[in-house]
């Protein structure tokens, strides 16, 4: 089974205030985010595994770093939110389902491990953390049957955060697509997802990895955590 995975790797990442694009910014190890996260993938999925990256913002740069990989162009990345670029993603990837990260995830590689049995029984899911619940991040709550229910920076009383690594199953691709095709232009891609359960009822399973270590590095809070856990 071919797993096809998309890092999103087009913003400007101003929040972190670096030069470059947020995916090569480097780590302790002396890798890069985004050179982690392939390593990650390739870990778990070995030859499965078929990577495209979302580029934008100077995308020479990434493009130099990883030649191995496929890109798709997100010519609106200084206009446009991370649901643009998903949705160029899904309306060019292979059919099937499709994982896709943030291209400013450091994880630990037991998180695509976890997630694989999902992956395999084709099953959407978004990855969450119920530890924390910053005000900034993206939140979520679930229905009566344990699936997603609400994911937005505005959910009240919510259970946890998404992480930013998600699944989207080949039956529920086009509902998604649709879903991305109605966000606004400065919408999260997480309201795609959100459209999808509104208006198709569309089942997300939200995968617990509390007790693995996930960071979206925004801030350079954010990347320290990232470096003392590595």
């Amino acid at each position: 089974m071919t797993v096809h995975s998309v890092i999103l790797a087009a913003g400007m990442g101003t929040r972190l205030g670096k030069p470059w694009p947020k995916p090569l910014t480097p780590l302790i190890d002396g890798r890069t985010i985004m050179r982690q996260q392939i390593d990650n993938l390739t870990k778990v999925f070995g030859d499965r595994l078929r990577v495209t990256t979302v580029v934008g913002f100077k995308l020479e740069l990434i493009l130099e770093a990883f030649p191995n990989v496929s890109y798709i162009y997100n010519e609106s990345y200084d206009q446009t939110n991370t649901n643009r670029s998903l949705l160029k993603a899904l309306r060019l990837a292979p059919p099937g389902g499709v994982l896709w990260m943030n291209g400013d995830v450091v994880f630990d590689a037991e998180v695509l491990v976890r997630a694989n049995e999902l992956i395999e029984a084709d099953q959407s899911f978004i990855c969450v953390n119920t530890a924390v619940v910053g005000e900034e991040e993206i939140k979520y709550t679930v229905d009566q049957t344990g699936y997603v229910a609400l994911l937005s920076k505005q959910v009240t009383e919510a259970l946890g955060e998404a992480v930013g690594i998600n699944y989207v199953s080949a039956s529920d691709r086009a509902n998604l697509i649709r879903g991305l095709a109605a966000c606004d232009d400065s919408d999260y891609f997480e309201r795609g997802i959100e459209i999808t359960i509104e208006q198709d009822g569309t089942k997300v399973i939200p995968l617990d990895i509390t007790d693995l270590f996930a960071v979206e590095v925004d801030f350079e809070d954010d990347l320290s955590r990232a470096n003392a856990h590595l």
